[in-house]
């Protein structure tokens, strides 16, 4: 008699779900986008504007994964879902994608993120200790030389992603309480700079802060600004969908998707929109483009050095939660196509005394460990978003395709707005990724060869798969 498989265990309730969706999307990205925003967008209109548009793509998104999530709640997400809804080979291109680019890429910015946090608190940290310069002969017109530096920060960043990664693989129990507890004290941290900002005097007589954008520059300049600012905007916000990832470990998923997804994004956007304002109060907008340390900045302008310290503690606090639930839902992924015979066997198993996927936990940040010593923030970042985003978009028309092939599936929650809430969606994502092309055609080409690497694999994975299954007799 053959031995039983081990199953992933339903262990995240409601409040560990919504602090999943909450504690991914509140990390690093606030504290160091809205800088970058203020920089593209150079005006407070465009800035608020990109704040707000992103909120309705990622609640569009939101609603969307929650009939997904409800739907099919099973492990790896886009992987389920693209699977079911266009075929084995699409799904297998999420998850080559997501578990050896996007998640370790996304799993190392936070990391590196965390590690400038650091440098304000400890400036040591990010000290150089040599620089290599790199250019490839000629292709420096398609990919611009530059000058890697390589400082503490990135062998600290790996120690980081090893410890919570040595967290997550002694059960998602324990994951999930960590989860719920550094997210409180993240979004506590966060409330605490809105409340210092508002409740602050009001700042000494300044020049007026740009509101509207220079129409001189035209509709085109204006536009490109936006998307840029909107592109920041949307990796602040990245995460609400990291929930569908660890889908068969949610307790009661046709009632917890819904309420974390749609409920956590709900509540990021009003904390971030506050969170603008309050940085804008405080600083003038040149400033806040400049500024490095956005929240420490704004502390330190009102209660001085030790009361920025302190915020900046909270900062690296805010960035483990993150790192933590990114770790948590990330290897599922990898797992579940290693359960399917296409991907690396190293990522299949289930631990059997903590029922966790050690062995792609364990890939994971291998993969993402390698990234943080090679990598900055804002590379890793680039990296993520333009592959990220394709699937995102791809998986929500996963959802019209089910809903003609399958009409009769169970839909426990249905999307509300359909066809015209995820039709939004679908829309933004099309425009955000094929603006990013446009700006960062290298990395985004590479980021597309990437994705098209891994078909080989499938067709040798695959083979193999089919060959075991007619051995067998299936």
């Amino acid at each position: 008699m053959s031995e039983k498989r081990l199953e992933l265990v339903r262990g995240l309730g409601a409040w560990a779900s919504a602090a999943i969706v909450v504690g991914t999307m509140i990390g690093t990205g606030i504290f160091l986008k809205p800088a970058e925003m203020a920089r593209e967008g150079k005006s407070v209109s465009i800035v608020f504007a990109a704040w707000i548009i992103g909120a309705i793509l990622s609640i569009s998104g939101a609603f969307s994964f929650a009939e997904l999530g409800s739907m099919i709640p099973e492990a790896g997400g886009e992987y389920a879902y693209l699977r079911r809804g266009f075929g084995p080979v699409y799904g297998f291109l999420f998850g080559w994608t997501h578990s050896i680019v996007g998640r370790p890429s996304s799993l190392a910015s936070i990391s590196a993120g965390m590690m400038r946090f650091l440098s304000f608190i400890f400036p040591v940290v990010a000290a150089p200790l040599f620089t290599v310069h790199i250019a490839i002969p000629g292709l420096t017109g398609w990919l611009k030389p530059y000058d890697f530096v390589f400082t503490w920060a990135q062998p600290l960043a790996v120690l980081w992603i090893l410890i919570m990664t040595g967290v997550n693989y002694l059960g998602v129990r324990l994951g999930g309480a960590v989860q719920v507890f550094l997210t409180s004290i993240k979004i506590m941290s966060v409330v605490i700079v809105i409340a210092v900002a508002f409740f602050s005097a009001a700042p000494a007589a300044r020049a007026p802060d740009p509101f509207w954008p220079d129409t001189s520059l035209g509709m085109g300049a204006i536009l490109t600004a936006f998307l840029a600012a909107l592109a920041a905007a949307l990796w602040a916000y990245d995460g609400w969908e990291d929930l569908n990832l660890v889908g068969s470990e949610v307790e009661n998923p046709q009632k917890n998707f819904p309420r974390a997804l749609v409920g956590g994004v709900g509540f990021v956007a009003v904390i971030y929109l506050l969170f603008s304002a309050a940085c804008l109060k405080v600083l003038p907008f040149s400033s806040v483009a400049s500024s490095l340390h956005i929240a420490s900045d704004v502390v330190a302008r009102i209660a001085g050095f030790g009361a920025a310290a302190w915020i900046t503690w909270a900062m690296v606090i805010s960035a483990l939660g993150s790192m933590n639930s990114s770790v948590l839902s990330g290897a599922r992924v990898g797992y579940a196509m290693a359960r399917d015979g296409i991907f690396f066997k190293i990522a299949d198993g289930i631990h059997p005394k903590y029922r966790t996927p050690a062995r792609a936990l364990i890939f994971q940040g291998i993969l993402a460990s390698l990234m943080a010593l090679t990598g900055t923030f804002e590379e890793l970042t680039n990296l993520f978003i333009f592959a990220g985003w394709i699937f995102y978009g791809f998986a929500v028309v996963a959802l019209f395709r089910m809903r003609k092939t399958e009409p009769d599936l169970p839909r426990p929650y249905r999307c509300w707005g359909y066809p015209w809430v995820p039709g939004l969606f679908v829309a933004g994502a099309l425009a955000l990724t094929f603006n990013i092309w446009l700006q960062r055609p290298g990395r985004s080409s590479i980021g597309l060869l990437l994705i098209l690497a891994g078909l080989p694999f499938y067709r040798r994975w695959n083979r193999t798969t089919s060959v075991a299954h007619n051995s067998f007799g299936m």
